[in-house]
């Protein structure tokens, strides 16, 4: 679970916005201009950072970036401190879109970016939410890597029935969500299907246990690793040992990362025996009382198992895809 380069300075890596509240307004679709008629869908390349974030390369207002694929994001959302560098604008009264929005208890503004382009998309009027991603920027230069500018949430996902390969590192986009037809050679072949649930609040869950016990996980590609909630682990009488790794949410303050080994994790039909996992404290990041349901949120499926196990998300057919 954790990177030998990262062996020789302190530990710390994030999760991003795993949860979401008040998006009534900004979770529709996005106004599209289609750049390619002829094309219906595009395959983009991806780069895989060294907190295991999968990143591709956008325009925003004419200006490059760099945005994290965050499936655990209900809404995009650009660093604070790149506002006035990408020349974003602020919402206005005949817009009807809400002034801020709330991230894991605290509001956040929203601003408008006049063009988000990544590949042949272009977003029109796009509204995001801008986000102090200062304890991501810190992560970054640890590792001496490209700090990264926002992340492409739900709300751009969705409405372009995306297909995210989180091993071949490839987002493909399909152009025009109102023609039919399918992603083309999507090969599912050893592929396991595990149907998504998705919540009011845009968030993905998938159904499976640990140790045999029923539990359900939050799709979180922008979470380093798969991580348990502290208290599910107690409760199961799980050991833990200590690391010296620390994580932090949009709005959440640190919080130190312990190691569990998992006798058997599974999602859907998909075992994973001996699996080590991240133990951490999820109180703030998932809301609405899941951690205690019946089965409970126990975690993050994050972006290491999906990487291992061949995931593929397709946000079209709501389908998580794992080997």
């Amino acid at each position: 679970m954790i990177s030998n380069h990262l062996a020789s300075v302190r530990k710390f890596l994030s999760i991003w916005c795993a949860a979401v509240t008040l998006v009534v307004g900004l979770t529709g679709a996005p106004r599209i201009v289609y750049a390619r008629q002829t094309t219906q869908f595009e395959a983009l390349p991806l780069v895989r950072s060294r907190q295991n974030h999968l990143l591709v390369r956008a325009f925003i207002n004419g200006k490059a970036a760099w945005l994290t694929i965050d499936s655990g994001a209900p809404v995009s959302a650009i660093a604070l401190h790149r506002r006035d560098y990408f020349r974003l604008k602020p919402t206005t009264a005949e817009s009807k879109l809400p002034a801020r929005v709330q991230i894991n208890g605290a509001f956040n503004n929203v601003a408008i970016a006049r063009e988000l382009r990544i590949g042949g998309l272009r977003l029109i009027d796009e509204p995001v939410v801008t986000v102090d991603l200062a304890n991501s920027s810190r992560a970054a230069r640890l590792v001496h890597e490209q700090e990264i500018d926002g992340i492409i949430g739900a709300d751009i996902l969705f409405p372009t029935q995306a297909v995210l390969d989180c091993e071949r590192q490839l987002l493909i986009l399909k152009m025009d969500p109102d023609v039919a037809g399918n992603v083309p050679a999507f090969n599912r072949r050893g592929l396991r299907a595990v149907p998504i649930q998705v919540s009011d609040g845009f968030n993905l869950y998938v159904n499976g246990s640990v140790n045999g016990i029923p539990a359900r996980l939050m799709v979180d590609t922008g979470s380093f690793t798969t991580l348990l909630h502290r208290s599910f682990v107690r409760r199961m009488r799980i050991a833990t040992r200590g690391t010296p790794y620390s994580s932090s949410a949009v709005n959440l303050k640190e919080r130190g990362v312990r190691v569990a080994r998992i006798r058997k994790l599974s999602v859907g039909s998909v075992d994973i025996v001996g699996k080590e996992v991240g133990v951490i404290d999820l109180e703030g990041l998932i809301h609405d009382g899941l951690l205690q349901g019946s089965p409970p949120v126990a975690g993050l499926l994050g972006a290491e198992t999906l990487r291992r196990h061949h995931g593929i998300i397709d946000f079209g057919t709501r389908t998580l895809y794992l080997r």
